[in-house]
């Protein structure tokens, strides 16, 4: 028989689907993505880009600041003594990017639902039932498909680029820049939004200096990053500036990184153990071409109200 719903996807929208699902009986099956070093590179295992990073300040529930504190200003008199807690403030830890996701699939398994781990790679959305088929050839029937399968990090697809993925080129700070490869030494990171200042900062912690390269005078991010990173003293921006190749030997991996300075034309060599990208995303629909309509940027229409056309 076929499957009520299958949830292709697990970051927080495939999770938040899947408990919203199987409290309601449905016996939701999740295909939360395959283990794999291209997956790794890539950006795409389990648990979605959330679990790729530090410290999430902005989900509701998990206050950074002095708990004591916080519940004595956030919390009415009547419920404060609910809560066992020291006269003296004691410190709240916030929550990281995978301590959440994993809080999130527990949740998820606790109210029924089953998890695949593997990739989606075809899908027939051409008539009821649904017919989508796994990267280990599995193929499922699904009376309802819901598609969670956010964005990977962009490269700058320099040739040089790609010959030192894994050795010193990496779009994952979290995952790689506690290496030693990068400690105590030079770093560059390209881009100017949050997910770049975001990396900056993180790796200002291991690295001797933090190189932050932007095509632009000015940073795209929002303000509490930029005041994050322009006043971290280990964060040296490089303004109209883009990357023209990335430089090193088999031995070593990453050595330096040449830039071209925008403005002017020339050219510059910066000494660095590693260039890390944060210059957005690319959706993760590509097993969906022919099947749902996608814009040009490759991320799926949605038709009004809310709702995505399909074939059928």
């Amino acid at each position: 028989m076929p499957e009520k719903v299958v949830i292709i996807g697990s970051g927080p929208a495939g999770w938040t689907a899947a408990i919203y699902a199987a409290r309601a009986n449905l016996q939701p099956i999740v295909f939360e993505g395959a283990i794999t070093e291209e997956n790794r590179i890539k950006g795409t295992l389990p648990l979605g880009q959330l679990a790729l990073t530090t410290e999430v300040e902005n989900f509701p529930g998990f206050p950074s600041a002095s708990l004591h504190n916080f519940l004595e200003t956030a919390l009415p008199e009547d419920r404060r003594p609910f809560w066992v807690l020291d006269k003296k403030s004691q410190p709240g830890h916030g929550i990281t990017g995978p301590e959440l996701m994993d809080l999130m699939r527990q949740q998820a398994l606790n109210f029924g639902t089953r998890i695949i781990t593997d990739d989606i790679t075809h899908v027939d959305f051409s008539k009821k039932p649904f017919r989508i088929t796994s990267l280990e050839g599995n193929t499922i029937e699904a009376l309802s498909v819901i598609i969670s399968t956010g964005a990977r990090a962009n490269y700058l697809g320099l040739p040089s680029e790609d010959n030192f993925k894994n050795r010193g080129v990496s779009a994952c700070a979290v995952c790689d820049g506690a290496l030693p490869r990068f400690r105590n030494k030079p770093i560059v990171v390209v881009g100017g939004g949050d997910s770049a200042l975001e990396e900056a900062s993180y790796l200002s912690k291991f690295a001797s200096v933090v190189y932050l390269v932007h095509r632009r005078d000015k940073l795209r991010a929002s303000k509490i990053m930029q005041d994050r990173a322009l006043g971290n003293p280990k964060i040296k921006p490089c303004w109209n500036s883009a990357v023209e190749e990335v430089l090193g030997n088999d031995k070593d991996g990453v050595t330096a990184v040449k830039l071209k300075n925008l403005v002017t034309g020339k050219f510059e060599e910066l000494t660095a153990s590693g260039m890390f990208l944060g210059i957005g995303h690319t959706p993760n629909t590509d097993f969906l071409k022919g099947q749902l309509e996608l814009d040009d940027k490759g991320y799926i229409v949605w038709q009004k109200p809310a709702r995505t056309n399909t074939s059928v």
